[in-house]
């Protein structure tokens, strides 16, 4: 082992290091082999550069550098020069200069890899099997660099605003939150479990009794739920609580934090505040209650056109109280088969069924039930959508305005890609405010909270019926992505006790799960709110990465899975024992 210590990173070298004797150590990305002169592209976190072993600068290290292969782990010392005009490297930082390598130590071999790292691997758990190797890759550094440089701006931001870090409990009580919980069985106290949280609010809001009227904390959560893109088992967030405001208070508190973070870490600038739009706007317009604002594409109300119609089925919908909701396309002239094709991705992602009509150049309409359409109808649809021209093609799902409208938000944004109209660099931010403070399930009958039931009902409720109340809640949207969301929180136990009633919580049930905040609320228990961003989905958007996968430096794969660590995996039945615990027969699969 040498006693030379390395001077500085590969993706460093500057000017300032001109004529300079440097010991510099990494990986080799690449080795050319030009007969006398040996070039290797020597490769670190930082960057590459490129360095020379040639016999007359020193036959030992000369020698020794035929040894090198691809990742091979070395040390070596040379004195930095520039190139010569017509060999400069301009696609990297460093590629004035090069290394003329006086001395060369292996530190460790490598076997050939399993994969390229220049490659574009599309087995994802080949990947994940072998991440140590992927993040070699300098686009997955870059990410966890970028990563890194949020985490500590956004700790800046908010130490120099007055907000107090403070780490919550891991293992903590298992609740009704939300969604299922990952639980852990107590060793110590029989037949008793711990829950992993799967956020700190409960203990933000007691930090605000406590009297931390400003807390954060970059928070650890834990969801046993299904995963997508843009879901993990266990994810990080931006927590945050304050005691003594109102929702324009945390609003202007994260439209700030945003615009200085992104001028901080990207040199972007973005223009606050936000726009803000209600719940009811988002989700008539767009059939989400996290829009894609990037692009118009509104969805129309077509249901006044088919009041009176000679189709069947349109009409039955209508008179049941349901609603025809339509897309208006404009610029593509679609052909039958590309017609057809969308109306099998519309039952794919779960529509009965889609309705096309085009209209021709001259402004007739086309369509499997045209002999149903009056001769007018053109002209009909242009008064709902007065851009309509000849050429042009609406796409139309009817149902219950809720399910019919969230197919539509779906159809949407496929549709958007496919035309190519959203842009891809754009940030557009958005909040979304007013929501329903509660949503009924048909399935349970009954209701539930729509954010979760500490959140603070809107003036007036009392005099409201269950599905009219709506909630003093706000959720921050990023290119239709849902970044944080919020409340204003319920401070008072009567009303904390009634909202729990209201979602089929008896009073029996609310004691024992949080007996805790309910006494709490009696004790002298300010008025607060809060919200949580998720930096992971941050991160992701910010790099235009497909998945949080893509960003976090361990993660799981869609199975919930890690093909690297193999985990989950079986526990010993002796030391199940130890937590009175016992295998139960495996489910069929």
């Amino acid at each position: 082992m040498t006693n030379m210590k390395r001077t500085t990173y590969c993706g460093l070298i500057t000017e300032q290091y001109l004529h300079q004797e440097v010991t510099l150590a990494g990986w080799v990305n690449k080795r050319r082999d030009h007969g006398g002169l040996i070039f290797v592209d020597l490769r670190d976190r930082a960057g590459i550069m490129q360095i020379v072993f040639n016999p007359d600068f020193d036959k030992q290290a000369h020698a020794t550098a035929h040894e090198l292969r691809s990742e091979f782990v070395i040390l070596v010392k040379g004195k930095v020069i520039r190139r010569d005009d017509k060999l400069i490297n301009k696609n990297i930082a460093t590629g004035e200069f090069e290394l003329q390598v006086t001395s060369l130590t292996i530190l460790n071999k490598s076997k050939a890899l399993p994969f390229a790292l220049d490659e574009d691997l599309a087995d994802e758990d080949t990947r994940l099997k072998y991440r140590y190797l992927d993040l070699r890759r300098p686009e997955m550094q870059k990410k966890l660099q970028l990563r890194n440089d949020i985490l500590f701006t956004t700790r800046e931001f908010f130490h120099k605003d007055g907000f107090i870090d403070v780490e919550t409990p891991i293992l903590t009580k298992n609740t009704m939150e939300g969604a299922r919980e990952f639980i852990v069985p107590s060793r110590v106290h029989e037949h008793n479990f711990y829950s992993l949280p799967q956020s700190p609010q409960m203990y933000k809001q007691l930090l605000m009794a406590a009297g931390f009227d400003k807390y954060m904390q970059i928070a650890r959560c834990f969801r046993d739920e299904d995963l997508r893109a843009d879901r993990q088992p266990e994810f990080t967030q931006l927590d945050l609580e304050m005691s003594f405001i109102e929702e324009d208070d945390i609003i202007g508190v994260i439209d700030n934090y945003i615009k200085t973070l992104l001028k901080k870490v990207s040199n972007i600038d973005v223009q606050i505040p936000f726009k803000r739009i209600s719940y009811d706007y988002a989700f008539s317009n767009f059939g989400s209650d996290k829009p894609d604002l990037r692009f118009d594409l509104k969805i129309q109300d077509f249901s006044s056109l088919f009041i009176n119609t000679e189709l069947k089925f349109l009409k039955t919908v209508v008179a049941n109280g349901g609603k025809v909701g339509g897309l208006h396309v404009s610029g593509k002239v679609y052909s039958r088969s590309e017609l057809l094709a969308w109306v099998d991705a519309a039952v794919k992602f779960g529509a009965k069924g889609l309705l096309w009509i085009r209209f021709n150049e001259d402004c007739k309409h086309e369509s499997p039930v045209s002999n149903f359409l009056p001769d007018n109808f053109f002209e009909q649809v242009k008064e709902i959508c007065p851009t309509l021209q000849a050429g042009d093609t609406i796409f139309l799902i009817a149902g219950e305005y809720e399910d019919a409208w969230t197919l539509l938000g779906r159809l949407r944004l496929e549709l958007a890609q496919d035309l190519k109209i959203i842009p891809e660099h754009e940030l557009n931010f958005s909040w979304v405010v007013d929501f329903p403070m509660f949503e009924y399930n048909k399935d349970d009958k009954r209701w539930y909270s729509k954010h979760h039931p500490f959140t603070s009902p809107q003036a007036g409720w009392e005099n409201l019926e269950q599905k009219d109340i709506k909630a003093r809640a706000y959720d921050i949207v990023l290119n239709g992505v849902e970044l944080g969301g919020g409340s204003i929180r319920i401070h008072d136990s009567v009303i904390q006790k009634k909202i729990f009633n209201m979602i089929g919580m008896t009073d029996e049930v609310a004691q024992n799960y949080f007996d805790f905040l309910l006494e709490s609320q009696e004790l002298g228990y300010p008025p607060l709110g809060g919200i949580a961003i998720g930096i992971d989905r941050f991160v992701m958007l910010l790099t235009g990465s497909k998945s949080i996968r893509e960003v976090i430096a361990f993660p799981k794969n869609q199975r919930g899975y890690d093909p690297m660590m193999k985990a989950p995996s079986e526990v010993e039945e002796q030391k199940l024992e130890l937590y009175r615990l016992k295998y139960l027969p495996k489910k069929n699969k």
